[in-house]
């Protein structure tokens, strides 16, 4: 199965499925010597870990990771990097009715018509539970950025039609772990955990979006003309399990817009050249600018419902599926810390692959 590498300079190459015995990631390109927080690691992974709300999946995952290879004494030493997490909660046999039917919106149909095989247990690699060794390499990218002074926040900004109405620069980042759903507005945040609650009594699902703003990215990263830095974070977050569409600064709103009012003009302080207003989302020419780098992620309702579905079988035949299992009803509020891991892998790239053009 090819695909399961990503990055040029600073590279991750992910392992594992949904109930196999365990996940994991290899990182090669990470510099020696940098120092690595275990306990912020694990803080990461906790952000994604199943069962840590009533309103997320039962599955009870601790999430704890070992080590293989690459770092020593704290530090890493320039060799690869290995860690895994072992899948402690498999249950297998809740997936068994699944084995010869193809579940609506899933990818059930395309791995078995691409490969000839699928794993049904969970979804296998197509799980959402693949996106575990992400948060892993994420979270070291991450401590690569920060020593840059460079920092990542997302937060849910939308489930289905209740919609946070603070822009990116009002957010207070220092709320947004405050909220079970991950929305740093109190009283937005209350109104999404009873739609996701509702949602999930009724044997349904519920989509949503997760906004990012990363800050003090210096200007200058990004490679005209198809590795362009929002065109590799698309990618990136278009590669995150039920993620169907990707904007950067005013996105879709631009295309209502007149370039009089839509233009971020340059201005000089002492700190250096900003931009009045920030409708380019920090990235102006596929490079950013030195400005807040902010974007937008919509994810669809998970395709695994409790609710009679029409499908057909492996064979053909037309059959009415009632699906069980663990599943969340939305989402969004464990894929934020997915979306700053694939954030920070992005980043890391682009950083070391300007150190080695400069």
């Amino acid at each position: 199965m090819a695909g399961n590498t990503y990055g040029q300079l600073f590279r991750i190459t992910t392992f594992g499925e949904s109930h196999g015995p365990a996940l994991g990631v290899v990182i090669d390109g990470c510099p020696g010597n940098l120092s690595i927080d275990l306990d912020f690691i694990q803080a990461e992974l906790n952000k994604r870990k199943p069962g840590q709300s009533e309103i997320t999946t039962s599955r009870n995952e601790d999430e704890s990771f070992e080590i293989l290879s690459g770092i020593f004494e704290g530090k890493t030493t320039g060799a690869p990097i290995c860690m895994m997490v072992r899948n402690n909660d498999q249950r297998s046999q809740d997936y068994s009715h699944l084995k010869d039917v193809f579940r609506p919106s899933h990818a059930d149909y395309t791995y078995q018509t691409k490969y000839g095989i699928r794993d049904y247990r969970g979804g296998g690699r197509s799980s959402a539970r693949e996106t575990v060794a992400r948060v892993l390499a994420g979270a070291v990218a991450k401590l690569f950025l920060a020593e840059k002074g460079i920092f990542i926040h997302a937060y849910v900004s939308q489930v289905g039609t209740v919609k946070l109405q603070t822009t990116p620069e009002q957010i207070d980042v220092s709320n947004i772990e405050k909220s079970m759903v991950r929305c740093p507005d109190e009283n937005t945040s209350n109104q999404m955990i009873e739609l996701i609650t509702e949602t999930g009594k009724r044997g349904d699902s519920v989509g949503g979006a997760i906004s990012c703003i990363i800050k003090n990215a210096p200007a200058g990263l990004g490679e005209p003309i198809f590795d362009k830095l929002h065109a590799e974070l698309g990618k990136a977050m278009l590669s995150i399990n039920a993620c169907k569409g990707f904007e950067i600064g005013s996105g879709f709103d631009a295309a209502q817009a007149f370039g009089s009012a839509h233009n971020d003009e340059f201005y000089v302080t002492e700190t250096g050249i900003h931009t009045r207003t920030n409708n380019s989302g920090g990235v102006q020419g596929g490079i950013s600018n030195g400005e807040p780098i902010f974007f937008k992620c919509a994810f669809k309702p998970v395709a695994t419902i409790r609710s009679e579905q029409q499908t057909i079988s492996n064979q053909g035949e037309e059959v009415t599926l009632l699906a069980s299992g663990r599943h969340d009803p939305c989402v969004v509020p464990r894929a934020v810390p997915i979306i700053e891991a694939m954030s920070a892998l992005v980043l890391a790239d682009f950083v070391l692959r300007n150190n080695a053009i400069n």
